[in-house]
């Protein structure tokens, strides 16, 4: 029985415990030899015993600590160097070569959410610089310059939409009030965001400033207050959707600039802006409906 004390105390000290105090009593009953290794085999047990709790005490301290330091952590990113910096002006505006000689307006799979013509294709003059246009809506009206000069294809488009009424009765079905993007988005018949013109065309300026392999097309730049761009699901595929930029925004350069709002304009546009969107989101249809009642040039 002390030689199983013994043994057990290395394998499992508990166990060692009870086999030491039953061959002690049983030496102390009998006068058997072999008290020494009972008592080894009790004390081994009792100091095997005492590290495990000991390990066991620390090995729950350690966890409890580990779980205090994961609640703890920071829900949001955490940053171990300098934010980014931030987006980039757009470009200053070098004519490319050939600018407005071969506007195109091909069909596309998709029909046009509203009868339209395309415009008139091949060249397009760029004078004057600039054309007025305006958008009168029933919360009140937008005035437009058209930059010409710097995307005619562009302007040709939207004159021509313009003239043909195609943006009469269509709603803008989109606003955005993130802290990036803050837009009106307008010019689909649908009010779904998916309609068009039935044609698509090409980017202008910005893009027109970048090779296309240039990984800067990815990069965000600032479009400005005011600024009016081309809506589009890709580059090339521009139609008749269009948005108006009521606080600087965070976009990739792939957003063709053709104009921008006047003074009236933006006090419309941030009157729309203030009533926010829909169901509290920061996109998606405004709270109050924005429609557009005439498109006009000037």
């Amino acid at each position: 029985m002390a030689i199983a004390a013994l043994v057990c105390a290395f394998l499992f000290a508990p166990l060692g415990i009870i086999f030491g105090h039953i061959s002690l009593a049983q030496i102390k009953r009998t006068g058997e030899d072999g008290r020494g290794l009972a008592l080894t085999g009790l004390i081994v047990g009792y100091v095997a015993t005492a590290l495990s709790i000991v390990f066991l005490v620390l090995m729950v301290l350690f966890l409890v600590a580990l779980s205090q330091g994961i609640d703890n952590r920071p829900s949001g990113p955490v940053y171990t160097a300098a934010p980014p910096p931030p987006a980039q002006e757009l470009p200053a505006f070098d004519p490319p070569q050939p600018l407005g000689t071969n506007c195109q307006y091909p069909a596309t799979p998709a029909p046009a959410s509203k009868k339209a013509a395309a415009p008139r294709s091949g060249r397009v003059p760029t004078d004057p610089a600039t054309v007025g246009a305006g958008i009168e809506t029933s919360r009140g009206n937008i005035g437009l310059t058209l930059h010409n000069a710097e995307a005619p294809c562009t302007v040709n488009n939207f004159s021509s939409l313009a003239q043909q009424g195609f943006f009469d009765g269509t709603t803008c079905h989109r606003l955005t009030n993130s802290p990036v993007l803050k837009i009106l988005q307008c010019g689909d018949p649908s009010g779904t965001g998916e309609g068009g013109p039935g044609y698509r065309f090409p980017n202008e300026y910005p893009t027109n400033q970048y090779r296309l392999s240039d990984p800067a097309l990815k990069q965000a730049v600032v479009y400005p207050r005011g600024t009016v761009a081309m809506a589009n699901s890709g580059v090339g595929t521009n139609g008749s959707q269009f948005f108006l930029i009521y606080d600087d925004s965070r976009l990739p350069p792939t957003y063709t600039v053709f104009g921008t709002v006047d003074a009236t304009g933006l006090a419309t546009l941030d009157e729309i802006a203030a009533d926010g969107v829909a169901d509290g989101a920061d996109d998606g249809p405004p709270a109050q409906d924005v429609t557009i009642t005439q498109a006009r040039l000037d």
